[in-house]
């Protein structure tokens, strides 16, 4: 039995069976339903992977990676008969270099340890999620995470600079070298990132830190309607350039209900259609402000508030990040990550809400998201779990005829495996197959996240 064997390779305090496995294993953040896993692993270290990837892949026995469990895909999620691999164990901080700029870790840090860490060295780690308290550095990895920072600093692929993996069969793959230019073959590093631990899992980092910040100026904006919106982007982006740091977009469906979870005040003293949080990084010498008032003159701004003071910026920071408590506002809730152009977002998302409203009679619907690099979050409460497959068919049908991706930073895990067509081709997923194939022959890597079925080779 395969628990007797990881019990003689890492002892019995990590290994458990499925009636001692504690309830926070069977949880994510979609509320989703779990399976009736064999049992739980926790190694301490890469060797330890290595080891219960060598006894897994021999046995044929099916592996859930789980990092934080802060997904919305339910790729973390055990099915029945799988093993949980945890790897909350592997969370030590191994080295930052002050001199370099790279910090080293286990995939099992949790991010804002990371970025603590950095801070701490005069450095920083420019990626950042709402999830930063508990979500892990391996998770992100797995799923090229993106969040606040992407605009100006690129999503997490940009910050890893080096990797240490374990594949299936338990062989350990190793390449942290703290170089930028390394030309010398395959960077299979590349192909581990975005691939939700289907080709292999991350166990140790190396990250590229970025020099802190001298400072911020923060605003929020709000907006008669979205062609402004886009207005607002160029203007801020010719007048600014790369200072400009962060532009998440809120509609009035999210500011209203942030507001409605909250002990946050309206910031307006009258709905608008949109608001936008701007961020600058650099000297505080009011360029933003000017810029602003370059906007208020062509007409772009129905209102503007300008942080005074770091408490008032984190207020402006607060709205943006209430869709944690929103999300648990729902009875039953959906997430969605998808992408289009810029330009296209706003006809997207009315859209979106004709066909729902046509279609199933939806009721609640918040839409926020990242689009100066073209992402779109809509949080959807559904009425009745059938409802799930005909809003996401709508949803999805939209994003298609925009040109857009189903999945713009959360990675397709169980709950977006069946639209994988919609974004990508059937040449590109073969090739996809044939990957996945020649690195984990008898699929016991997550099974099933990503495709919608596998055939073991």
């Amino acid at each position: 039995m395969i628990l007797a064997a990881l019990r003689a390779a890492l002892g019995e305090a990590q290994v458990l069976g499925p009636d001692a496995i504690a309830p926070r294993y069977f949880d994510d953040e979609t509320g989703g339903t779990h399976g009736a896993p064999v049992g739980l692993v926790r190694p301490g270290s890469t060797q330890e992977v290595s080891e219960v990837l060598r006894l897994c892949h021999a046995a044929g026995q099916a592996v859930v990676v789980q990092g934080g469990r802060t997904g919305l895909t339910r790729a973390a999620l055990p099915r029945t008969g799988e093993l949980v691999l945890s790897l909350e164990r592997l969370n030590r901080i191994e080295d930052v270099d002050a001199t370099s700029g790279t910090l080293t870790l286990g995939a099992g840090t949790v991010l804002q340890v990371a970025q603590e860490a950095a801070a701490e060295a005069g450095w920083r780690l420019a990626v950042d999620i709402g999830a930063r308290g508990s979500c892990t550095i391996g998770g992100m990895i797995a799923t090229n995470a993106g969040g606040h920072q992407v605009f100006r600093h690129g999503m997490m692929r940009a910050h890893v600079l080096g990797l240490e993996a374990v594949l299936a069969d338990g062989s350990v793959v190793s390449a942290m070298q703290p170089m930028l230019k390394n030309n010398t073959g395959y960077d299979w590093k590349h192909l581990l990132i975005g691939a939700e631990g289907t080709l292999g899992v991350v166990t140790r980092a190396l990250l590229r830190l970025q020099p802190g910040v001298a400072g911020h100026e923060t605003a929020l904006c709000a907006l008669p309607d979205y062609t402004a919106l886009v207005r607002l982007l160029a203007l801020l982006q010719v007048r600014l350039g790369p200072r400009l740091a962060s532009f998440e977009a809120m509609w009035d469906d999210f500011l209203a209900q942030a507001v409605a979870v909250s002990d946050l005040r309206a910031p307006f003293e009258q709905a608008w259609p949109c608001c936008v949080l701007v961020e600058t990084e650099g000297p505080e010498d009011g360029a933003l402000g000017a810029a602003l008032e370059e906007a208020w003159a062509q007409g772009l701004l129905g209102d503007a508030l300008l942080a005074q003071s770091g408490p008032e910026r984190a207020r402006f920071w607060a709205y943006r990040d209430a869709i944690g408590e929103i999300t648990r506002a729902m009875a039953l809730f959906e997430p969605f990550d998808v992408g289009a152009p810029t330009a296209q977002i706003g006809a997207l998302v009315a859209t979106i809400r004709l066909r729902l409203a046509q279609e199933l009679g939806l009721m609640r619907m918040v839409c926020f998201g990242h689009v100066a690099d073209g992402n779109l979050h809509i949080a959807l409460e559904l009425a009745r779990e059938d409802q799930r497959h005909a809003a996401e068919a709508v949803i999805y049908a939209a994003v298609r005829a925009a040109g857009g991706t189903v999945s713009a930073e959360h990675g397709i895990g169980l709950l977006k495996r069946g639209w994988l067509g919609h974004t990508r081709s059937a040449d590109e997923i073969a090739l996809m197959r044939r990957l996945r194939g020649a690195l984990d022959p008898h699929a016991i890597l997550n099974p099933g996240r990503i495709f919608d079925m596998e055939t073991p080779r």
